[in-house]
């Protein structure tokens, strides 16, 4: 039986070997755990921290994100309603367009009609009725570069 005991001692002592060499590691382990310990509450609760800031901020986001649309709808509308101003004017602006346009050739046909009626002036010399449809012509490129 010596050699069967010794055998079974020899096992035991084999088995623990690495059994001890596993339970040294643990500790250490389990020592720069313990020490880092302060350091992870400190990181835990700064987490906490964050979160429980972010928690508040999201109904005060929430608030001011209304309170800019609400803004922002406003100045849209009004956007909305001055581009319907504006456009009424411009179409306002090419009927008048096309209005004087027409009085203009209008006066042109009449023009020379009255002329063979009354004396000739010199072509040299401009008439107010000349400078008259040159402004109105001017007046008419105007309006239609508006355009």
């Amino acid at each position: 039986m010596d050699n069967l005991e010794l055998l079974i001692n020899l096992i035991i002592v084999l088995l623990l070997v690495p059994t001890i060499m596993f339970t040294y590691r643990l500790n250490k382990n389990l020592n720069i755990l313990r020490q880092n310990q302060n350091s992870m509450a400190k990181l835990i609760q700064s987490l906490n921290d964050a979160t429980f800031k972010a928690e508040n901020s999201i109904p005060k986001l929430r608030s001011v994100t209304e309170h800019s649309s609400e803004g922002l709808k406003e100045v849209v509308d009004s956007a909305k309603t001055l581009k319907d101003d504006l456009m009424f004017i411009n179409e306002r602006a090419n009927s008048l367009a096309d209005r004087l346009e027409g009085v203009i050739n209008d006066s042109r046909k009449i023009k020379p009609e009255s002329i063979s009626g009354t004396s000739i002036k010199e072509k040299d010399e401009p008439s107010i009725e000349d400078e008259r449809s040159l402004a109105e012509m001017e007046l008419l490129k105007a309006l239609r570069s508006i355009k």
